[in-house]
């Protein structure tokens, strides 16, 4: 390449090298001319000599059944449900809350490391704590006018003892709760 471009330079007249210009006629693979397409961010998209990939592709999340059919109610679920309940539960905290799904906003949530719950509980982490935390979740939502709610637990997470107690005090006090168990 460096030798192709000094002869160019070489041949161009009177030693100038300001007023001559050099186009390249040939790419580095085999000799061939890459007329890559720009790609969306404005970076060009260069082969990779083994898989004549681009290096900026993006991976595809590819599921485990290719042939497998989305129903009319998998696509519309966020929509006719749009609140979902969120507990996490730690050794030494409890804490819930109602997202929307379409925004991801958080419309209530309740903690037991918030100042005005822990002065009032002997525990952070314990049954009774959880169904304190059901009870002012469901307030918080009355005031932000939601009644229902889904809940999935995590793939981690049994449905029950403590997260049974919080979703179970959202129900006591007025929150419809719909559990979805796999």
């Amino acid at each position: 390449m460096l030798k192709c471009v000094l002869q160019k330079l070489s041949t161009c007249g009177h030693g100038e090298i300001s007023s001559c210009r050099f186009a390249q006629a040939k790419g580095f693979h085999s000799g061939q001319l890459l007329l890559a397409p720009r790609s969306f961010f404005g970076v060009e998209d260069y082969l990779d000599d083994e898989n004549s990939k681009p290096y900026t592709y993006q991976k595809e999340k590819k599921s485990k059944n290719p042939n497998k059919h989305i129903s009319f109610k998998q696509r519309t679920v966020a929509f006719m449900e749009p609140f979902t309940l969120d507990v996490l539960i730690s050794k030494r905290f409890v804490t819930a809350s109602l997202t929307h799904r379409v925004t991801s906003k958080q419309v209530a949530v309740a903690g037991t490391n918030s100042k005005d719950i822990k002065a009032a509980l002997k525990s952070r982490a314990d049954i009774p704590a959880c169904l304190s935390i059901g009870r002012i979740l469901a307030d918080r939502a009355r005031e932000a006018d939601v009644y229902t709610a889904s809940y999935t637990p995590r793939d981690r997470d049994k449905f029950e003892g403590k997260i049974r107690a919080v979703v179970q005090s959202l129900i006591d006090n007025g929150i419809d709760v719909k559990v979805y168990l796999d």
